[in-house]
């Protein structure tokens, strides 16, 4: 492939067709990459969750957000904000992963930010009882201090951390 020519889907739009690690990274054309997980697939909230999670479990924090990133752009307006921190966490971890401190900090907080409002319930008045979690059994506090912990780690250390071994409990237990 040239330089000057890229790839493109159905509509014209740039894709990239380059092979992707575990984590995201592009490869080099003809190498060997991981499966990416497709594209606007809707499902049920528990479902979104049980995979996001299994994803998360097995070192794949890219593929993890891109499944809870389908959730943020199709469901319904009053639980974006949830599914877009969730999502901003896992690439938080992916960012953690590749050694971005930097990156890994600001997205972790972002994303804590972001699903903080829906601690007992939050904006979607979809969740547990008050005080005990966030909608769909969503471990919101647990989450949040899950992502401050992560975050001073990369920024006290910087290196790299185990994607599976610090992939945080989505919903409680």
């Amino acid at each position: 492939m040239s330089r000057t020519s890229r790839d493109r889907d159905d509509e014209g739009r740039a894709r990239s067709a380059r092979p992707r690690d575990g984590l995201g990274r592009p490869l080099p054309y003809g190498a060997e990459g991981v499966d990416r997980q497709p594209e606007g697939v809707v499902r049920p909230p528990g479902e979104t969750l049980t995979e996001a999670q299994r994803l998360l479990d097995v070192g794949m924090p890219f593929h993890a957000h891109e499944v809870l990133e389908d959730a943020w752009k199709s469901g319904p307006d009053e639980e974006r904000g949830l599914w877009r921190g969730l999502a901003q966490l896992a690439v938080g971890l992916t960012h953690a992963a590749r050694g971005n401190a930097a990156g890994s900090a600001a997205l972790l907080a972002r994303g804590a930010e972001s699903i903080a409002p829906y601690a007992g319930g939050g904006p979607c008045g979809a969740g547990e009882a008050q005080g005990t979690g966030g909608p769909y059994g969503i471990d919101v506090a647990g989450l949040t201090r899950w992502a401050a912990a992560l975050e001073d780690d990369v920024r006290g250390d910087g290196g790299p951390v185990s994607p599976a071994a610090r992939a945080p409990r989505l919903r409680m237990r």
